[in-house]
């Protein structure tokens, strides 16, 4: 569900430690491991500068898709969360875009919600779609099964969350204020929204605390002593178009953001349309956020 700053902030620490055979292992490790992540998707717009001087860096773009897929089923992406970093200002924008929301898919020419894209499609007409509902191009995607989300949560060594509100859900008592989750509960933590009056919104506020606290907790060099079972878990369930070494040029050019991090939200309208219930984005609400989107991204 939500990885992207796991892997660089783990390959940072083993960059940052990188001596001796040992170090040598694990870099050699991490770079296989992630070169059996990488999947590429079509893209109308080059790559940005993620090297160099900080004059030079660019602003970038990440989506994090969390899909459940099983056996036979390509699944759909349950969980589309939007990352842009400001290198230069060192700050960093996250939303989520409701999975329910209705928009014009990609490929297909008409009107559905958006996480039915990633099911038509996979990631190329999920991508497409997200960049037409936001008219801003997508620099990278980070694509996680659920499924493999506990094990990524454990192997970090579990998440800080600060629930604003007291709930009970699948067995788990969660309290209000802050609290240490494993990878179950932080499972769970992240999926409840029928019991919220937020509803979807008080679901995708718990998501984003997941994720950073996972960035965090990645990009510690405690995480170092967990670097082998990471990367197990990750490389057979993570696909992403970033290469090993732009990996290691965001964590080490784009790590500061993380400190400093801004989230917003969508606002929409439940309707049902045809029988199926759809969230409706007005105009106005949809230009706010890109254009928020567009400040950080220059």
């Amino acid at each position: 569900m939500k990885k992207f700053l796991i892997v660089v902030g783990i390959l940072v620490g083993l960059v940052a430690v990188g001596v001796g055979g040992y170090a040598y292992y694990l870099y050699d490790t991490a770079k296989d491991a992630v070169n059996g992540m990488h999947e590429k998707v079509e893209t109308d717009k080059p790559k940005p500068i993620v090297t160099g001087e900080k004059k030079d860096l660019k602003p970038i773009s990440i989506m994090l898709l969390g899909v459940d897929e099983r056996e036979g089923d390509r699944g759909r992406s349950d969980t589309m969360i939007v990352i842009a970093i400001d290198p230069k200002e060192e700050k960093m924008l996250m939303f989520n875009i409701p999975r329910d929301t209705r928009t014009e898919i990609i490929g297909k020419g008409y009107d559905d919600k958006i996480n039915h894209a990633y099911a038509f499609g996979g990631t190329q007409m999920a991508m497409d779609t997200a960049e037409n509902f936001l008219d801003t191009p997508i620099d990278y995607y980070v694509k996680v099964n659920m499924e493999s989300f506990r094990d990524i949560v454990n192997a970090v060594g579990g998440v800080e969350v600060d629930n604003p509100k007291a709930f009970d859900y699948e067995g788990y008592s969660f309290p209000a204020g802050k609290q240490e989750l494993d990878g179950k509960a932080a499972l769970a933590y992240s999926r409840m929204r029928y019991e919220d009056t937020k509803g979807d919104l008080g679901r995708n506020d718990r998501q984003r605390q997941i994720i950073t606290s996972i960035i965090d907790k990645g990009a510690s060099v405690s995480s170092i002593t967990k670097f082998d079972n990471i990367l197990d878990i990750l490389g057979e369930n993570v696909k992403t178009n970033m290469t090993f070494e732009e990996m290691k040029d965001i964590q080490k050019n784009y790590k500061g953001a993380r400190h400093n991090i801004a989230s917003t939200e969508f606002k929409s309208t439940g309707k049902m349309i045809d029988g199926t219930w759809y969230g409706i984005v007005d105009e106005t609400e949809q230009e706010r956020v890109q254009n928020l989107l567009k400040e950080y991204l220059n």
